[in-house]
């Protein structure tokens, strides 16, 4: 999984079937501490996410398949929480 912050979303006119009515967020890879990693990945929203918001990413494609219950979805990268909270043990 990944930690990252929403920083933009995409629009396409021309799109796979799959990808209608979905939103394509542009998310930077943080810390745990919530520095940029100097990475992002384009992730598809399931949990309505904002700009700016923090967010897990589960970024492995038959684990998000299983998500959106489809064996054949173009998909790899899915947005599964917006983060409240992180608490590291020390």
């Amino acid at each position: 999984m990944i930690i990252g912050r929403v920083i933009g979303e995409i629009h396409a006119t021309i799109q796979h079937p799959f990808y209608a009515g979905k939103k394509l967020m542009v998310v930077e890879k943080i810390s745990p501490e919530g520095k940029p990693l100097e990475d992002y990945v384009v992730a598809v929203d399931s949990v309505g996410a904002g700009p700016g918001e923090r967010v897990l990413i589960v970024d492995e494609g038959n684990s998000a398949r299983q998500i959106v219950h489809s064996t054949t979805a173009p998909l790899r990268s899915i947005i599964v929480g917006i983060i409240d909270e992180i608490t590291t043990a020390n």
